[in-house]
């Protein structure tokens, strides 16, 4: 594995949950001497390496629905072979609206960064993972049940959350655990892109949880590697309601 300290990978580090994950762990993890941060806007990368407390860290400007760009983070975990503590796929995005009146690129492209994009990079990081690595996933409380006016989205989510599920069960035996995050509404810049076509509905807006609060309560899931994390008595009743009432009946209210 080289002679590297722990390193944490963060996509999505620009804003929003992957920034504030990069900040919380420079501030609680002593043991990760390293940052890669990986986000398009290479400047707001620049800002946030300002945050973490004088670690070392390196900006990864990429575009994770590019493969030309997938394949430059393999290329260069190939060349460092780094010691890999935690990684973090925070990058994905979502947006309101009915399938038949977004754009086809719009759909697909939530598959593609949400699914495709957070897949990969977790499978190409998994050889450097260290023994009681942890693996955090942010899916989303979409992903207990389809959501109409937010169905691809919740779809893609649902993926990240069976997916997570299945890779901690496939990685106990390297002591490795994996924790899908599962947050309601979190007051971000996430909704800029999601009120593309609508606005998010107003309920949403009163539940809204604050980023840090979400990404502490993940952090302390995933140090006692609990499978799932979710934030807050309220999308913790939506997750049990979810479980046990027939799909089409919560589909009547979610609509």
């Amino acid at each position: 594995m080289g002679k590297k300290g722990n390193v944490a990978i963060i996509t999505g580090a620009s804003s929003g949950m992957g920034r504030e994950f990069a900040i919380q762990i420079a501030q609680f993890y002593p043991s990760i001497q390293e940052f890669w941060i990986i986000a398009r806007r290479k400047e707001r990368l620049e800002e946030l390496q300002e945050k973490l407390l004088g670690r070392r860290v390196k900006i990864l400007a990429l575009d994770l629905g590019r493969q030309e760009d997938i394949d430059a983070l393999k290329q260069t975990l190939e060349e460092e072979k780094p010691r890999v503590r935690i990684l973090v796929n925070a990058a994905g995005f979502g947006m309101i609206g009915k399938v038949g009146k977004m754009k086809e690129k719009d759909c697909t492209g939530m598959v593609d960064i949400n699914c495709r994009a957070l897949t990969a990079v977790t499978h190409i990081v998994l050889p450097y993972m260290t023994k009681k690595g942890q693996i955090i996933q942010m899916a989303s409380s979409a992903a207990f049940m389809p959501q109409p006016g937010f169905a691809v989205y919740a779809a893609s989510k649902s993926y990240v959350l069976s997916f997570s599920r299945a890779l901690g069960c496939e990685l106990k035996g390297r002591d490795i655990s994996v924790t899908a995050v599962c947050p309601g509404p979190v007051k971000t810049e996430f909704f800029d892109i999601a009120e593309t076509y609508e606005a998010v509905k107003l309920y949403k807006k009163l539940t809204m949880a604050k980023a840090d609060k979400v990404v502490y309560q993940a952090l302390v899931d995933a140090k006692h590697g609990r499978s799932v994390s979710v934030y807050g008595p309220l999308m913790k009743g939506f997750r049990v309601l979810a479980k046990f009432l027939p799909v089409d009946f919560m589909m009547m209210f979610v609509h």
